[in-house]
């Protein structure tokens, strides 16, 4: 995992999407929208009903990696309210699992009941010294905010070939993470909704983990969108 700093804290962001906070021992990931597959077969759109076991693999290969005691969801945990009872039995003790593992919290987001049945503490927001922890960035929010929410992600062109990669998108008091689910869509990086959410602000970057290095794309300088 790659380190940077944001609001006088040392981050790590790994490949996988998820945030490694060393000095709280926590790990941050957020969009899980655990059980979107089975949602959508409710509706007659057959997905592979796999994708909780996946997601929670990585949560469980994020926390060996980084040695995390605690756990912050940042909202969307699940599809929709019903989802906890939809868990088929592999991926259920996966997740109780995790759970019993480390301190875990949910923060409610907008797809999410404010009190699940799955195992955790569930909080429509938290503060976590000195860095405010909700689902959805607040725009005039002038306190350091760590929030999810947009699925943002990176297009950018290549040797003739369009790339499209999860980000995360900083500015001076506010960081989005990637979505972490293994069936999660995104919205461009520099899209005006993201932007408008990052405000007050006077430069945005996106950032893309390449090997140990970080890389950052500028999306906004001096209140201006970066050409």
């Amino acid at each position: 995992m790659v380190p940077f700093s944001f609001a006088a804290q040392e981050l790590r962001l790994g490949a996988a999407c998820a945030l490694y906070w060393a000095e709280e021992q926590a790990l941050l990931v957020a969009d899980l929208h655990l059980e979107k597959a089975s949602f959508f077969a409710r509706f007659g759109q057959m997905l592979p009903p796999y994708d909780s076991r996946e997601t929670l693999g990585r949560v469980a290969g994020a926390i060996r990696t980084t040695g995390a005691r605690r756990v912050f969801c940042l909202g969307d945990n699940f599809h929709d309210a019903e989802g906890p009872a939809r868990l088929e039995s592999h991926a259920a003790g996966m997740l109780d699992a995790l759970t019993r593992a480390t301190d875990w919290v949910w923060i409610t987001g907008n797809h999410d009941e404010k009190g699940g049945s799955a195992p955790g503490t569930y909080l429509s927001e938290l503060e976590v010294s000195g860095l405010l922890l909700r689902h959805e960035a607040c725009p005039g929010e002038t306190r350091p905010e760590l929030s999810g929410h947009f699925h943002p992600k990176l297009r950018i062109t290549a040797r003739g070939r369009r790339i499209a990669r999860p980000c995360a998108v900083m500015s001076e008091r506010k960081l989005i993470l990637p979505a972490f689910g293994a069936l999660t869509g995104g919205l461009d990086a520099g899209d005006p909704a993201i932007l408008a959410a990052m405000h007050p602000a006077r430069n945005i970057d996106a950032l893309v983990t390449a090997g140990e290095r970080l890389a950052r794309f500028p999306l906004l300088r001096e209140g201006q969108p970066a050409s």
